[in-house]
């Protein structure tokens, strides 16, 4: 068995999704017994570890997990983890134990020149980055971060390519007040459903942002996903409240604050995920080459459509690029799996890029 993934069904196998204090655990201890280096753990849980002097090159990954399908559980309680036909299955193995044990052992094992290179697992990812924002406020603030999420397939089956941008998202809601009445004398009142309605157009009709990255197209979008109103079919209702999904790009924004120009209407974030855009194309191209060196295929620059924590990154002006094992469709799902060559090529890159920064 290589080594990661024996360290790979290690992390996957400890549960993380209520509580990420043993995988964190586990991952400081495996730092202090392993390498040399500066190894913390701040207050929120995150585990961060530094060797090396310069300028500051991150391996960034989450130690937290989504909650497991029951299938994904054994019956000591531990994450079930098993291997077949040259994968990994088992919550955490493609989001995204497997990339942070392919950058710890490229952590360890990387001969460094004139950089500082720094190791970092965040808690909270799953539930809006609140690892990697409490990192940021304490002064995490590498100057260059490759990001372990999911790249794999992006521009061809089982290639490992490099993102150079991601979506965010923005949820937010808006809600439409109008004034009870009953619905046999539906003029006595302001129905609040219509006033919705009049929103949901509003929202239909506005434009979808783009942004371009060093030639890669990314479009965001916006959606109508939930309508709540009314208390009973015999009464004009006077409140109804509409979500809306919005995935954002780069410098662009879509127009929603709009429906506040309707009588009645107000309108809340929620929930606003940073999108990421890399402002370095060498960098993003020195970590491309160490991909090419790692596998077979031809990887490509591209861009990704799910918000991770190099967003937060980005936003407080660390340069990013994403770059990891999971393929689309692998994360969070009942069979969530990660190709073992793609594991050991993820460590050849993370390991290549540290040594050529």
């Amino acid at each position: 068995m290589s080594e990661v993934v024996e360290l790979t069904r290690d992390l996957v196998s400890i549960p993380s999704h209520d509580d990420e204090t043993e995988a964190g655990d586990a991952v400081e201890d495996w730092l202090r017994a392993e390498t040399d280096a500066e190894v913390t753990r701040d207050g929120a849980g995150n585990v961060v570890a530094r060797r090396g002097s310069g300028p500051s090159l991150a391996l960034v990954g989450h130690h937290d997990v989504v909650p497991p399908d029951d299938s994904q559980l054994a019956a000591d309680g531990s994450y079930a983890v098993e291997e077949r036909d040259g994968r990994l299955y088992g919550r955490g193995t493609a989001d995204m134990k497997g990339a942070v044990a392919a950058a710890m052992l490229a952590f360890r094992d990387a001969d460094l020149s004139e950089c500082e290179l720094v190791f970092a697992s965040f808690v909270g990812e799953e539930v809006g980055g609140e690892g990697a924002r409490a990192a940021i406020d304490r002064g995490f603030a590498p100057d260059y971060a490759v990001v372990g999420e999911g790249s794999t397939g992006y521009s061809a089956p089982g290639v490992t390519d490099v993102a150079v941008a991601h979506k965010g998202r923005r949820g937010s809601t808006v809600t439409a007040r109008g004034s009870a009445a009953h619905a046999s004398e539906p003029e006595a009142g302001e129905n609040a459903v219509y006033r919705a309605c009049d929103a949901v157009e509003v929202i239909r009709d506005l434009d979808f942002p783009a942004a371009e990255v060093f030639g890669e197209r990314v479009r965001g979008s916006v959606a109508v996903t939930e309508i709540e109103g009314g208390s009973a079919w015999n009464v004009i209702p006077e409140t109804c409240a509409v979500t809306v999904d919005e995935r954002t790009v780069p410098g662009e924004r879509a127009a929603v604050e709009r429906v506040e120009e309707l009588p009645g209407v107000e309108w809340t974030v929620d929930q606003d995920l940073p999108p990421m855009r890399c402002d370095d194309e060498g960098f993003a191209e020195t970590v491309l080459g160490a991909a090419e060196a790692a596998q077979s295929g031809s990887p490509e620059l591209v861009t990704k459509p799910h918000a991770t924590d190099a967003g937060w990154l980005a936003q407080a002006g660390t340069t990013c690029v994403v770059c990891g094992a999971s393929e689309p469709g692998e994360a969070h799902t009942e069979s969530e799996s990660v190709g073992i060559d793609v594991l050991e090529r993820c460590y050849g890159i993370y390991r290549g890029a540290a040594e050529s920064f």
